[in-house]
């Protein structure tokens, strides 16, 4: 497929909703997760977080009367593609995030669209044209721009910088992968089942390798914390983004939630008192025009 494409006039109108929809609301999810992994514990509040989401994403699919039963051998060809894109993403970030703090970890975590730009070019065949290179530059070095006075500290901590990498490597060769596959499922049903599948690699780490909070502590912010990452992120955002891996090449969708960080830093800095100034708008006018590159006509 061309990454140059541009899609047709309705879904051109659905893809810019929904970019505006996941940018803001994944972006806030990093605040409320701050908060709950604090409390619950990185592999556990993983797992509560995959298996609500897909338990709430089932229902949807029975209330909406859209067909949950995958047809023979679709799971098994979906197990590796949500091995990979759910699995690796939750896994290597909950472990990497114990190791290195969250800026650190944004240098490393937001360079999916590189991972899925090349995955894409081997095997679906995308050809990168200018629109998407220049959009490519202008997002990373946005991201660049927010965490620039941590780059230079990778190095303190090698091991949660790889843990990072892998987790973007991840969520940027399952999208790719994702895209490949001739799927019967609708949307909802799709990302449902990929949670059941990639979480279990998760619920196999927490109980080797996590110890089980002390739910006794849990405070009202853990829980709306845990509760808005659980549901708004994982059960509305995530399926939103499949919606986009089935209207756009991989490259595009990796490029246009870039603003997501941005988001993000601007809701810690209002829920949590973290400091944002003169980098965000930076970040902010290098992110848009590189959404615009994409999504946009000339």
């Amino acid at each position: 497929m061309d990454a140059r494409a541009v899609p047709a006039v309705g879904d051109r109108r659905l893809v810019l909703l929904l970019t505006a929809f996941i940018t803001v609301f994944w972006g806030l999810n990093w605040p409320a997760m701050k908060v709950a992994v604090a409390e619950l514990g990185p592999l556990f509040f993983r797992t509560v977080n995959i298996y609500v989401a897909a338990c709430g994403l089932f229902l949807l699919v029975r209330l909406s009367g859209e067909r949950l039963r995958p047809q023979p051998g679709e799971l098994r060809r979906l197990f590796p593609v949500a091995l990979v894109i759910v699995g690796g993403w939750h896994l290597f970030t909950g472990l990497g995030l114990t190791l290195i703090e969250g800026g650190r970890a944004a240098i490393v975590a937001y360079t999916m669209p590189v991972w899925a730009a090349i995955a894409g070019r081997f095997v679906l065949g995308e050809r990168l044209g200018w629109r998407v290179a220049v959009a490519l530059l202008l997002g990373l070095c946005g991201v660049l721009v927010l965490v620039w006075p941590d780059l230079g500290r990778l190095g303190d901590r090698p091991l949660g910088a790889a843990l990072i990498l892998a987790a973007a490597i991840s969520w940027g060769l399952g999208s790719v992968m994702l895209k490949a596959g001739r799927w019967s499922l609708d949307v909802l049903a799709l990302t449902g089942w990929q949670l059941v599948l990639g979480g279990t690699v998760v619920v196999a780490a927490w109980l080797l390798a996590d110890p089980v909070p002390d739910l006794a502590h849990l405070t009202w912010r853990g829980v709306v914390g845990t509760l808005y990452a659980s549901t708004i992120a994982l059960v509305l955002c995530y399926a939103a983004f499949i919606k986009m891996v089935t209207l756009l090449p991989p490259t595009i969708v990796g490029i246009s939630i870039l603003a997501t960080p941005v988001v993000g830093l601007y809701s810690s800095a209002l829920l949590l008192g973290e400091p944002a100034g003169w980098r965000e708008l930076a970040a902010l006018a290098l992110v848009l025009p590189a959404i615009a590159l994409v999504l946009l006509r000339r």
